[in-house]
């Protein structure tokens, strides 16, 4: 899985094991088969047992799995189905806030993708991001916003959120870890608005999108995509800088090395979703 080519990413409940298959071959780039939240506290074990009978007849699967939240019941079996399954590709990790709750996932041997969804997590930030083993970090937007109160879709909740946002991106560049992830939209029939939130995500430096519906799979993808002049751009900054030292100008544009950066980054991002 290239983590450069990630940019939406489907949940499927682990509950309804026929809809894996159909997820691995919709258009999400990566699937996230779930044991925490679309799975009632009744059919835990059950659940565990459908993935498990699933990842032992669908070798060719590659998934990741959200487990259950450190400090509960399932979380240790959880990872105790996931370490048995070289298939299960990462694990994501929700309500995470200590360093000890991730290093325990890091046995698994398995990139951790921990999920900050609340305050405590938001705090533990400077520490999180330099466990071993985790990749990126990924936004729980809704989970957070209920804890602190906030209310939905009003411009105040929206400026406390991205003030969540700028802390993952700059402690996630900090620690040299991938991009974050952006939070899942909750409409399900309205793509426009799905794909508004993808390419604001997008504008602040998100490198992709939860998805919880495959409906939200197109616009998700196209808002993360680099656009043809977008990579036409990038081509003819890198092509002038194989032809010139220091500064030049493209289509009047001063660049330099940062601008330069920046077009090798979108060519990179280009060429792995196409491949």
């Amino acid at each position: 899985m290239n983590p450069v080519a990630l940019r939406s990413i489907l949940f499927v409940p682990a509950t309804r094991p026929e809809r894996i298959a159909k997820a691995l071959a919709s258009a999400a780039d990566a699937v996230i088969v779930d044991l925490e939240d679309a799975v009632a506290e009744s059919d835990k074990a059950s659940a565990r047992d459908a993935l498990d009978a699933f990842l032992a007849h669908n070798p060719q699967a590659r998934i990741m799995v959200r487990v259950n939240a450190p400090g509960t019941y399932h979380y240790k079996p959880d990872l105790e189905l996931c370490s048995r399954h070289a298939t299960v590709t990462h694990l994501v990790i929700p309500k995470a806030e200590s360093c000890q709750s991730l290093e325990t996932a890091a046995i698994c041997n398995k990139p951790l993708w921990p999920l900050i969804e609340t305050a405590r997590g938001l705090l533990a930030l400077p520490t999180l991001v330099y466990v071993s083993g985790v990749e990126r970090l990924s936004f729980g937007a809704l989970d957070l916003s209920a804890e602190l109160g906030l209310t939905p879709d009003t411009p105040g909740a929206r400026q406390i959120l991205d003030q969540a946002r700028y802390q993952l991106l700059v402690y996630s560049r900090a620690a040299g870890l991938a991009p974050p992830i952006e939070s899942p939209h909750p409409a399900l029939e309205d793509t426009e608005a799905v794909a508004q939130a993808a390419t604001r995500a997008r504008e602040m430096g998100f490198a992709g999108m939860l998805c919880i519906h495959p409906r939200q799979l197109p616009p998700v993808n196209r808002a993360f995509s680099p656009s043809e002049a977008e990579v036409a751009w990038a081509s003819k900054v890198v092509e002038g800088a194989t032809r010139q030292e220091g500064a030049f100008s493209v289509e009047g544009q001063m660049v330099d090395a940062p601008v330069i950066a920046r077009a090798q980054a979108i060519l990179a991002r280009y060429k792995a979703y196409e491949s």
